[in-house]
């Protein structure tokens, strides 16, 4: 029984997870200045396909140049 219990709170510890990187990916996106296609495609790809669409978006998301707002503190 300590067996599955194991299994169970490591599936949750890791869909904690996902849906963490889930919130960050869609909270840079909102805040991004992409155009209103581009923030609806990577939140919908996102939200139907959780782990690739993040994975998608951090290789993919020519990040640099959509996030130019941010400051870099130093």
């Amino acid at each position: 029984m300590g067996h599955n219990t194991m299994l169970s709170t490591g599936g949750g510890i890791v869909g904690l997870l996902i849906l963490i990187f889930d919130l960050i990916v869609i909270f840079e996106v909102f805040n991004s200045n992409r155009s209103i296609s581009g923030k609806l495609g990577w939140s919908l790809l996102v939200f139907f396909f959780p782990v690739v669409g993040i994975i998608l978006y951090f290789l993919f998301s020519n990040r640099d140049q959509h996030n130019s707002r941010y400051e870099v503190l130093a």
